[in-house]
């Protein structure tokens, strides 16, 4: 990893290495078959960002109750939460992947980013302390975050589902309300989502529009594996 590489990252991040040995392994991904790779790391840093987007998302919305914030933690602790972010820093930029994996365009994939992403988290809070790591992600947050709430990270799954779908297939998802059951106060809605007139996907929610939002998830993940 060049000198150049990592002033670009760390400039992004507004954050100094102090050990660049921790930030090679936080970048190496497995494909590398190096004595080390960032799977520890990613450990890591899966858990530190589960709770610093809890806290962040805490005293963001006092009001909030207990399962709406689950819901909004939800939207972004994920795998294509974190592709996002790490895009935003150009983090496929400056990932260690084999050759095979770079011909297979590994810098583009959600799981890559995204594990890259927790690793990075992880190895600043090895070196430095939570306060640190936390005025990080709050940054990274409002940056790919303007508007935080349940409609517009919800809309995210379907905007960018459909912005795929249009540039692959030349066509729309097509969402089909499959049952309603339920009482009128407590309602599920079943929807199957289908792209070209293949399923992909099959979900239940509390609405339609949930129902609907989470198809388009499992949409994206699957056609994200397939790239």
């Amino acid at each position: 990893m060049s000198n150049t590489s990592i002033t670009a990252l760390e400039s992004a991040l507004q954050y100094k290495f102090q050990n660049h040995q921790l930030l090679i392994e936080a970048l190496t991904h497995r494909s590398c078959k190096k004595s080390y790779n960032n799977e520890r790391l990613e450990f890591l840093g899966d858990a530190v960002l589960d709770l610093l987007v809890g806290e962040y998302l805490f005293k963001k919305f006092p009001l909030a109750q207990e399962g709406e914030l689950s819901k909004l933690r939800a939207c972004i602790v994920n795998e294509k939460g974190f592709m996002k972010i790490a895009q935003s820093i150009d983090l496929g930029d400056h990932i260690l992947i084999s050759q095979s994996e770079e011909n297979n365009k590994g810098r583009h994939k959600a799981s890559i980013l995204s594990n890259a992403f927790e690793a990075l988290i992880g190895a600043i809070y090895l070196e430095s302390h939570l306060q640190c790591v936390q005025k990080i992600v709050n940054r990274l947050l409002e940056m790919n975050y303007a508007r935080i709430d349940l409609d517009s990270l919800f809309m995210d799954y379907k905007t960018a589902l459909q912005e795929i779908t249009q540039a692959r297939f030349g066509q729309i998802p097509v969402y089909t309300l499959i049952a309603e059951s339920g009482p009128d106060h407590k309602k599920s809605f079943e929807i199957s989502l289908s792209i070209d007139g293949k399923i992909y996907a099959q979900a239940k929610g509390n609405s339609k529009k949930d129902a609907q939002q989470k198809c388009a998830k499992i949409a994206l993940e699957q056609l994200e594996r397939n790239l």
